[in-house]
């Protein structure tokens, strides 16, 4: 497990802002120890999917969970990132996604988001990832919008495509 770091996490936060309007709704795709879930809680977060596959991850984030006591702001899915994006049927305004970077997930999540759908209107969907692995500007129906590196750590921030109007 490698946490976000406290620089990271304060980068992608600030990135954040315009998109943590009252009672939103993040899912923590990869939670681990719960870190970004729970920042998203102490910005305003009305609910935080918390997702992991490990059982030992997904215990320590219940565990941080409980010591925040955010449990009522804590929903915690175990299994595969792709079963529990699909399980979410709220309207999610911010993914947060920081997988192992080893395991190249980034595009099967978005993949994933956009055959979900719930992704809200206006929504975010946040990666991070090693620098010098770039994501694409366009990647399965989103747009990169954002593409920042802090060290040898990139994050990416992509937003729903838009539907090119037809022509009248």
């Amino acid at each position: 497990m490698r946490p976000t770091s406290d620089k990271v996490k304060e980068a992608v936060f600030s990135m954040l802002l315009p998109y943590m309007e009252d009672d939103f709704v993040a899912m923590d795709v990869f939670t681990g120890s719960g870190n970004l879930g729970l920042e998203a809680i102490s910005r305003g977060a009305k609910t935080v999917y918390f997702s992991d596959s490990s059982r030992e991850s997904l215990r320590l984030a219940k565990e941080n969970v409980q010591i925040c006591g955010v449990e009522d702001n804590a929903v915690l899915l175990l299994g595969d990132f792709r079963a529990n994006i699909k399980r979410v049927h709220d309207k999610v305004n911010i993914f947060l996604v920081d997988p192992p970077y080893a395991d190249g997930d980034i595009p099967d999540v978005l993949r994933t988001i956009n055959e979900a759908g719930n992704l809200a209107p206006g929504g975010v969907i946040v990666c991070e990832h090693l620098y010098r692995d770039r994501l694409p500007e366009e990647l399965h129906g989103f747009t990169a919008v954002k593409d920042r590196r802090y060290g040898a750590i990139g994050v990416t921030m992509y937003e729903k495509a838009e539907e090119p109007e037809e022509d009248k």
